[in-house]
């Protein structure tokens, strides 16, 4: 089970059809076994075979939509997103934590992209985000400290926190402010800021809606854009 799972991040992680040698050279696994596995996922529509090589297949995108029907993801959160990229001309992005996982749901970012700096999926790099910020602050202290034991605290970049009561301080000032940032943490090039969406009931998680820009427009746009993320908030929270 783990090698299929591990057969299909592989899959994912390239942008073009790949030989099965190139799968069992990433996996570090026999190319027999690798035939093996490609063919179960193929019969059950997870992986494809092409004439230029391996694809996901067909029932993965089903899968997706399944997890956003589940977490309740519909038109009004889509809609809401694309108006904030259209106030804000930047990337937005729905996020949530749950189950001890933090995942960007949603976001406006075409699907041709070659470059996000939040890509949807888990996000492992949740301490140095704005919406990984916005939903660790959400947690009790005991389960954000769990949390970053498990997934550690990577050093990213110069900027990047990576001492814990440092953490525990900038959390202080995103549950003041309202407004999480991220300036350079991840990438350099890139800044995140994001705002909590409260739950419409105790049993609905928080969730974080943020949007992404260059850092060099954080310096004079941050208002703004905070604003327009709070406003936002305060719509799909009802």
């Amino acid at each position: 089970m783990d090698r299929a799972l591990a057969l299909l991040d592989a899959l994912a992680k390239v942008p073009h059809p790949v030989s099965a040698k190139f799968l069992a050279r990433r996996l570090d696994c026999a190319l027999s076994t690798i035939y093996s596995l490609l063919a179960a996922l193929t019969a059950r529509g997870y992986a494809a075979r092409t004439a230029n090589g391996y694809t996901l297949g067909p029932e993965v995108p089903a899968l997706y939509r399944a997890f956003q029907r589940q977490l309740a993801l519909g038109p009004t959160e889509r809609e809401l997103l694309q108006q904030v990229r259209d106030t804000v001309g930047t990337e937005a992005y729905l996020s949530m934590y749950r189950s001890g996982q933090i995942a960007v749901l949603d976001s406006t970012l075409p699907l041709t992209a070659s470059v996000d700096p939040f890509p949807v999926g888990r996000d492992l790099n949740a301490h140095a985000t704005a919406h990984g910020k916005v939903l660790l602050a959400s947690l009790p202290r005991e389960s954000r400290q769990r949390y970053l034991q498990a997934h550690g605290m990577t050093r990213w970049t110069a900027r990047t926190i990576t001492d814990p009561e440092d953490f525990e301080s900038e959390v202080v000032q995103v549950r003041r402010r309202g407004v999480a940032v991220s300036v350079g943490e991840v990438v350099p090039a890139f800044t995140c800021i994001a705002v909590p969406v409260p739950g419409r009931g105790r049993k609905e998680p928080v969730r974080a809606l943020s949007v992404s820009l260059p850092t060099d427009d954080y310096a004079r746009g941050h208002l703004r854009v905070a604003a327009a993320l709070t406003r936002a908030a305060a719509t799909l929270s009802g």
